[in-house]
């Protein structure tokens, strides 16, 4: 390994960064001149923005055989939105969940999660599955432009004023960050998986643990900063929406493509298929009971999970090293830190029907 494989992740990074800035940047203020809702363009224009790199990078491992870094980079990195993002979110200021993420998009999420698993069960995910993840994308995609769009013109009626809006929108200026940021994404992507690999093959890492890990947290970067100055301004519905969508777009869409575009497909790994993608499955499903519990995220959660993610990163370092404290290590999770967190959501999800029947 060299300085400048280094010095290139770095730039990898950093280009990542500023494209998907650049990319939203243009296509929210596009969108906006539609007249889309707050979390809509949360759970769309902003998600799949900030998830660009994500795509740049598993799509580009994808075509070139690293498929392990592809599928880790989609899985890490959706572990990575949900206890790491939300929980700085949250820590920031209590977010405010909307009641739409709970009875729509967060199940959405939990049924994509599976799909990933029952798809990946054979050993990996070919190009016929990656047809079927990559219509649910734009299934999905289309469904909400439809709601936003018919919710739209339900509030004109309310409000009787149907008259068009007119936007002042520099259609020029717009397209062109959009364009930039592409530049931007795909120079990136390219930089941080030859740097990425490079490192890992020094070490001795697989490329598994790298996706899951650095490559995860590193295009997840444009999503951290995304949420965590949401929540900072009141845009709570963008915070929360754009982790959410993100996670569906991961899966769906980057995915999809990636598996598309791979000469072979994606191979899953057994490990995967044993720890991973089921961790993934359950931060999916323990939205559900955390957001319904208060339609919120409270500072507390937002703390619980960061802890989770560290827990999470511990247990991929003692994994990958065979460190002797793993096997204690794992015990003291399936033991303890399990049972208490399945005692703990059971608890959240009464609790949540008990203050929503009594509001009722």
């Amino acid at each position: 390994m060299t300085f400048a494989n280094i010095e290139f992740l770095a730039a990898g990074l950093i280009l990542l960064v500023v494209g998907a800035d650049w990319l939203v940047k243009g296509a929210s203020q596009l969108a906006a001149a539609f007249g889309i809702s707050p979390l809509i363009i949360g759970l769309t224009v902003v998600a799949y923005g900030t998830s660009a790199p994500e795509m740049a990078v598993s799509v580009s491992s994808a075509f070139k055989g690293q498929a392990d870094l592809a599928l880790g980079n989609v899985v890490g990195s959706n572990i990575f939105n949900v206890l790491f993002i939300l929980g700085i979110a949250a820590l920031v200021t209590p977010l405010i969940v909307n009641k739409q993420l709970v009875r729509l998009d967060v199940p959405v999420m939990i049924g994509a999660s599976f799909l990933l698993l029952a798809l990946g069960f054979d050993g990996s995910i070919s190009r016929f599955d990656g047809i079927i993840l990559f219509g649910g994308a734009i299934a999905y995609t289309v469904f909400l432009i439809f709601e936003s769009r018919r919710e739209r013109k339900l509030e004109s009626i309310v409000k009787a004023s149907d008259a068009p809006v007119e936007e002042k929108t520099n259609w020029f200026g717009n397209l062109a960050w959009i364009l930039l940021g592409l530049v931007a994404l795909v120079t990136g992507s390219r930089l941080l998986v030859d740097s990425a690999v490079s490192i890992a093959q020094f070490y001795g890492v697989s490329e598994l643990v790298i996706g899951l890990t650095i490559v995860a947290a590193g295009t997840s970067l444009p999503e951290v900063a995304t949420s965590v100055v949401a929540a900072i301004k009141g845009e709570r519905d963008i915070a929360v929406g754009n982790v959410v969508g993100s996670n569906i777009f991961n899966i769906l869409l980057v995915l999809g493509l990636s598996s598309t575009v791979s000469p072979i497909g994606i191979a899953v790994l057994p490990q995967a298929l044993a720890f991973d993608i089921p961790v993934m499955i359950a931060i999916a499903v323990a939205c559900l009971p955390i957001f319904f519990a208060g339609f919120s995220i409270s500072r507390l959660n937002g703390g619980i999970f960061l802890a989770f993610y560290i827990t999470y990163v511990v247990y991929l370092i003692f994994h990958s090293t065979n460190n002797e404290a793993l096997k204690p290590f794992q015990s003291a999770l399936i033991y303890g830190v399990a049972p208490l967190t399945v005692f703990s959501l059971i608890y959240m999800t009464i609790s949540g029907f008990r203050k929503n029947k009594s509001l009722a």
